[in-house]
């Protein structure tokens, strides 16, 4: 597929996507969100894609959305749909991928440039980067689940804190608060996180990592113990039995690198669902 507002390359099982906009320090608009999202649906089904890295073009990861394409009617979607800018629906969802998705914060990250990584797994920072969910600076409220999401993953008092007041934060205060795992000098930083989605795409088995995504964030709504202990103890002895468990162990005791033989897109077990 040919791309106007992001780039994808794949090397050695890592994709990189590249929002590429960089004359608009990559501002969101329709096309890149529609092909951000066939983006992720396209890697996913393709078993030689092991993880998905998304980072910005030129200083910038994304300055939030395009204010200059549709001004005081940016977030009027009704007005917009009128003028047949109706929003695209996602082709898959971020969190039923079974690929693991690191948000590689190059530069500011404001606005929607930082409330869809809180869809990924993994978020690091270039020193650099600054970050802010100025949503109630705008007159709107925080969009794409930040509502939900933020709160479960940096706790309720620092989520109320971001989301409240909309202010900037440097990348270290963003690994102070949890949005991010890394903070990595700026001319140090793509080789880190190459380092990190090499790890993975080398050595982890692609079905467990899979499985392992989908139960994390399908658990992060579930509130009795007994039922997340069930599914994970169920997942546990499905994947036990499995080619590649034996191969795991054997290629440990071995002191080899482990041969996977199994595949996201053929065995992924069906009694877990994708999550609604």
């Amino acid at each position: 597929m040919a791309y106007s507002a992001i780039l994808v390359d794949l090397k050695d099982g890592v994709a990189t996507i590249t929002l590429n906009r960089p004359e608009k320090m990559n501002a969101y608009n329709a096309a890149m969100g529609a092909e951000l999202s066939q983006a992720f649906a396209d890697l996913d089904a393709n078993d030689e894609v092991r993880v998905v890295v998304v980072t910005g073009a030129g200083r910038a990861f994304c300055a939030g959305a395009d204010l200059s394409a549709t001004g005081g009617d940016t977030f009027n979607y009704d007005k917009r749909r009128e003028r047949g800018e109706a929003p695209v629906r996602p082709a898959i969802r971020p969190w039923n991928m079974k690929k693991p998705v690191i948000g590689a914060i190059n530069g500011p990250a404001v606005g929607v440039g930082i409330t869809l990584p809180m869809q990924w797994d993994i978020r690091v920072a270039a020193e650099s980067a600054r970050m802010g969910f100025v949503f109630v600076r705008r007159g709107v409220i925080p969009e794409a689940l930040s509502l939900w999401t933020v709160a479960r993953q940096i706790g309720l008092a620092r989520a109320n804190e971001l989301l409240m007041t909309g202010k900037i934060i440097s990348a270290r205060e963003a690994l102070e608060f949890g949005i991010v795992t890394h903070v990595w000098p700026d001319a140090e930083f793509m080789d880190k996180v190459r380092e990190m989605a090499n790890d993975i795409a080398q050595n982890t088995a692609p079905v467990s990592v899979a499985i392992t995504k989908r139960l994390i964030w399908g658990l992060l709504g579930e509130d009795e113990m007994g039922k997340a202990e069930a599914a994970d103890h169920k997942a546990f002895q499905w994947t036990g039995k499995q080619p590649d468990a034996h191969e795991g162990v054997t290629a440990f005791l071995q002191k080899r690198k482990p041969a996977w033989k199994m595949k996201p897109s053929k065995d992924f077990p069906d009694f877990i669902p994708e999550i609604k």
